[in-house]
């Protein structure tokens, strides 16, 4: 902490959900690492003033001295940032590897992942705290998979690293010899107001062993003891957009969302047309459920995605026949509506899909700008985290 300002260096940093959230919280981000330029952009035309640091970069090739100077020059200190200065490194390293959308067969080792960059810059910098988010599919992942047909009574039990939950094991011991109090949980988004169903793996580590957990929900499904989730239509009734940004349909898909309502899917087809509508993925395993879906208004949005468009993941307007805008996406994870996303409509759409919601970020920050200020607000109560055989 500097003047009573508390100092945030971001990695991964995408469009600035994260920090843009943290920022609400009080928190001030002088330095940010993006590879996509698009994204970089993104961040240097919303904060001028990180313009040294928001340029196209790869985290592996910065050292955090580096990180310290590029602090030290926003803050016009006329040194470097001293590592016990940075209050928060925060970031979400790539997470293609771990999700649980894609092949099983391109889970990787994090050891040999950007997420050994986070923990090189957390070793280096020692700040107060750490904050690193990431899927859902990190908490069950493999470090290699084993395919379903090589399994069973004819074939060698699983390996260590086979098995469920081995990534996460790896994750814990690298983020625990960084000598850091750590707890971590799974989020949903709609439970702290977000208009969206989205649950995201979020880990704290405090460098002083300070009791920390997560923020109170503020909101749940029901309404029985605190607001009900906030709907699409609460977060999209008041926008107006004069030229919504969004990428059409194809007429073939405009045939059969045409005879869908909001809150429908490809199961509401006629029956002559359910095999035709869905091809090849008509016989295929899973629920299917975001193929030739309308979205409902009285719901939260599906988790929004890079491609709203996507014939598995479709985010198709309630009323009109379009994926959700752009703007609709950002509304949905609770990015200002003066917030400027640079690139093509497909940059932008994969810029907001990546982020955390805003206002999320903005609640798990509340809780540490808390924390930092001597309060101690109150917080979830979190079961031991290191019962890792049980995984």
């Amino acid at each position: 902490m500097i003047d009573g300002k508390t100092i945030s260096i971001s990695l991964f940093s995408g469009a600035f959900g994260l920090d843009l959230g943290l920022e609400l919280a009080g928190f001030h981000t002088v330095s940010v690492v993006e590879k996509e330029r698009d994204a970089a952009k993104t961040i240097a035309l919303n904060r001028p003033h990180l313009h040294e640091s928001a340029i196209p970069r790869s985290i592996d090739t910065i050292s955090t001295q580096d990180l310290l100077l590029e602090g030290g020059r926003v803050l016009d200190l006329g040194r470097a940032l001293r590592p016990n200065e940075v209050d928060l490194v925060v970031g979400g390293p790539p997470c293609q590897p771990f999700s649980t959308a894609g092949k099983r067969a391109s889970v990787l080792d994090p050891r040999g992942s950007l997420f050994m960059e986070f923990v090189r810059v957390v070793r280096d910098i020692q700040p107060r705290f750490f904050l690193m988010e990431n899927v859902k599919g990190l908490l069950s992942a493999a470090i290699r998979h084993r395919p379903i047909n090589q399994r069973g009574t004819y074939y060698p039990p699983l390996e260590p690293e086979e098995m469920r939950g081995a990534a996460l094991k790896v994750v814990l011991a690298e983020m625990h010899e960084l000598g850091y109090h750590l707890v971590y949980n799974l989020l949903e988004a709609a439970n702290y107001g977000i208009p969206q169903n989205r649950e995201r793996v979020v880990f704290i580590g405090s460098r002083d062993g300070e009791s920390v957990t997560f923020p109170l929900a503020t909101h749940c499904k029901g309404g029985r003891d605190l607001p009900k989730w906030r709907t699409l239509k609460d977060a999209l009734t008041d926008l107006v957009e004069q030229q919504p940004e969004f990428t059409p349909y194809s007429e073939k898909r405009l045939k059969y969302l045409r005879l869908l309502k909001a809150g429908q899917n490809w199961r509401y087809l006629p029956d002559n047309l359910k095999e035709e509508a869905m091809g090849g993925a008509y016989k295929s395993g899973g629920g299917k459920v975001g193929f030739y879906r309308r979205l409902s208004w009285d719901k939260p949005s599906p988790t929004v995605t890079t491609s709203p468009q996507q014939k598995a993941t479709d985010m198709c307007h309630p009323v009109e026949l379009r994926p959700l805008s752009v703007r609709e996406c950002a509304r949905i994870q609770t990015f200002p509506d003066d917030w400027i996303f640079y690139g093509s409509i497909t940059s932008k759409y994969k810029q907001i899909g990546n982020a955390v919601p805003v206002l999320l970020a903005k609640e798990i920050g509340d809780y540490l700008y808390s924390l930092i200020q001597g309060n101690k607000p109150r917080g979830k109560q979190i079961v031991e985290q290191l019962s890792l055989l049980s995984l």
